[in-house]
């Protein structure tokens, strides 16, 4: 049935007791995926429109035109948005990390250059995004290392991210204030980003919540281990949003390029999943302030050609005609049980 068939519930409806319903968009899916979004979500979140390169690619230019164009799509619709992303490690022009005479920036110049970008953008889309993701990916993946080597770390010190929520406090004292991250479900991570926020809540510095990807898949991680982290992050008397969630039909070592479609297996294991996950989402919605999909149908996903070039994925609850899929009736007739 298609998705904007007056007979399919609205996501965001189903759940306006619970959190809001998000998804990540970009020019071109606010128009070919119009009528999903309109219908079905109440927030939204520029996919890479709102990342530093995309929106500051030279040291007096910034170029907000498509950024723009998905706030006034928000406004039209009646939609909040989340702000992605402001200090991240990547897409971040080189430019940034330089000096004029093209040697590394000094920490003061590069601490100069992220207060004068954090002010510039946050100030643009002030009232209309409701919380920011301030500081994105800055843990390691690497078992020995805690933080993740950046151009960030290596010129500014480790106070890179109290730096960066500082800043974005002062702009916008309303805005809630996310680190973001993903595998923040396997324990390893998992306790790593909570040392990392836990030392943050500490110093007081102004942090409101903790960013959860959610880019899951079949086998991982499991309930237990997304129960775990929504507990060890909330017990810090923080928000949790997911942010980027999508559940691909693949597991990470699977490198199969043979599949038109996904099998029946993988149909049935996905709508299980997207029935357990948001049952777990509901009972935490104490919590939970947000669900955001990092897409809206299956048309397109930045999962396509990830991790394996020319391979299609499947992750979300609309197909690629935008008709609701199993997954999107389990996890909207929940009160009729």
């Amino acid at each position: 049935m298609i998705g904007n068939s007056p007979t399919v519930p609205s996501l965001h409806s189903v759940y306006q007791d619970y959190f809001k319903i998000g998804a990540a968009v970009n020019s071109v899916t606010i128009d070919s995926q119009k009528s999903l979004l309109a219908k079905h979500f109440n927030s939204i979140t520029a996919e890479n429109e709102m990342k530093f390169e995309l929106l500051h690619p030279t040291e007096h230019q910034y170029t907000f035109e498509r950024a723009d164009e998905i706030a006034a799509f928000a406004k039209q619709n009646g939609m909040k948005m989340r702000g992605h992303t402001l200090v991240w490690h990547n897409q971040t022009p080189d430019w940034v990390f330089t000096n004029e005479a093209g040697a590394p920036a000094s920490r003061e110049l590069l601490l100069q250059r992220m207060e004068h970008h954090i002010t510039t953008v946050m100030e643009r889309y002030k009232e209309q995004i409701y919380s920011w993701d301030v500081v994105n990916e800055a843990i390691s993946d690497d078992a020995s290392e805690f933080l993740r080597p950046s151009k960030w770390l290596d010129i500014i010190g480790e106070d890179f991210i109290a730096k960066a929520f500082e800043v974005a406090h002062k702009v916008d004292p309303n805005v809630s204030l996310f680190y973001n991250d993903y595998n923040e479900s396997h324990p390893e991570k998992r306790e790593k980003i909570y040392r990392l926020v836990k030392s943050l809540v500490e110093k007081e510095i102004p942090i409101h919540g903790v960013g959860l990807q959610a880019h899951w898949n079949l086998s991982r991680p499991t309930l237990e281990e997304i129960r775990a982290a929504i507990e060890r992050y909330a017990s810090l008397g923080l928000q949790i949003q997911i942010t980027e969630m999508d559940v691909s039909v693949y597991d990470w070592e699977d490198r199969r390029t043979d599949l038109t479609q996904p099998t029946e297996e993988m149909k049935e294991r996905q709508e299980q999943l997207y029935e357990q996950i948001f049952q777990l989402f509901r009972e935490y919605r104490d919590v939970i302030s947000s669900v955001t999909f990092w897409g809206v149908a299956d048309d397109y996903t930045w999962l396509d050609d990830f991790p394996v070039r020319g391979r299609k994925n499947w992750p979300f609850v609309f197909n690629e005609q935008h008709h609701a899929k199993g997954s999107f009736w389990k996890i909207v007739n929940f009160n009729q049980k």
